[in-house]
């Protein structure tokens, strides 16, 4: 058994894993198929056991290639075998395939998803585009520095990844942008040696007392001139204004006609009439069209 290093025991225990997964023999193509046809067709856990574990090396190197986002490598691996389990549960032997091409699928899958999930509070990458865009824009912009020996992207190299990833040029800045630099908390200091955070210097534009206290007032002026103005139409007309534009599921000229006994189109004359009232009685009772709307 190696040392435990007491300085970093999650470093030392990852070490050790690797080692033991690096130190598995790889399977024939003739075993391999043995042992995923025993554990398809017959639920051989032993079978199952002996497969993963000869793949694990399969989660350790993918786990590496996705170091650079910095989530930790022991995370990463364990992502990695979810992945190759999930292969495992769907593997077809009779397809043909070798089962570490299938696998590597599932565990970068596997691997991606978490690591959009765990790299920022803020979810990145929600669909398929902005995914690929996500992955592929470092090895992008290194190819271009690489070609230009520019390290920052211009406006012809923006456009150029947005052509090869089939996504929007906006989306390639917002993505470039996003990536730059890490979460950062509103309660972090301004300066080493200042008491500010940034959280005081956010603008709020939510109204203020005193907006809220006058839009609650306006809001029921205009209330009351309502139902002043509906008490000067006759039952009929209140009946069709409360169920065709006071409700949230507006009732239909059809279905109203037939409550009231009259025709579809009689309805719409009479929704018109009464909106004309409507009207008319609201701009009596307002001192200026405006103070009607918000």
């Amino acid at each position: 058994m190696g040392r435990i290093d007491l300085q970093n025991p999650i470093s030392s225990a990852n070490d050790r894993y690797v080692r033991q997964v690096m130190a598995v023999p790889m399977l024939t193509r003739e075993r391999e198929l043995e042992l995923a046809t025993a554990w398809k067709n017959n639920a051989d856990e032993k079978a199952l056991h002996e497969l993963i574990r000869a793949y694990g090396r399969l989660a350790v190197a993918m786990a590496a290639k996705f170091r650079h986002y910095g989530l930790p490598l022991g995370d990463l691996i364990q992502e990695g075998n979810i992945g190759l389990m999930q292969a495992a549960a769907r593997f077809e032997p009779d397809r043909e395939v070798r089962f570490s091409t299938y696998a590597t699928w599932w565990i970068r899958s596997a691997m991606q998803d978490y690591i959009l999930r765990n790299w920022s509070i803020v979810r990145t990458g929600t669909t398929a585009a902005q995914k690929s865009l996500f992955f592929n824009l470092r090895r992008l912009r290194a190819r271009i520095a690489n070609a230009t020996g520019e390290q920052q992207l211009n406006v012809d190299s923006r456009a150029e990844i947005a052509r090869e990833l089939n996504v929007p040029v906006a989306d390639v800045v917002a993505m470039e942008q996003r990536m730059s630099g890490g979460d950062q908390s509103l309660n972090a200091p301004l300066s080493a040696d200042g008491e500010d955070d940034w959280q005081e210097f956010l603008a709020d534009d939510r109204p203020n007392p005193e907006e809220v206290v006058i839009g609650m007032k306006d809001a029921a002026t205009r209330s009351a001139w309502l139902n002043q103005a509906l008490g000067q139409l006759d039952e009929r007309e209140r009946t069709i204004i409360r169920e065709r534009k006071l409700r949230d599921d507006e009732v239909t000229l059809e279905e109203l006609g037939s409550t009231l006994g009259v025709s579809k189109e009689r309805v719409r004359q009479l929704e018109a009439r009464a909106l004309g009232k409507l009207k008319t009685a609201l701009l009596r009772l307002a001192d200026r069209p405006s103070a009607l709307v918000d």
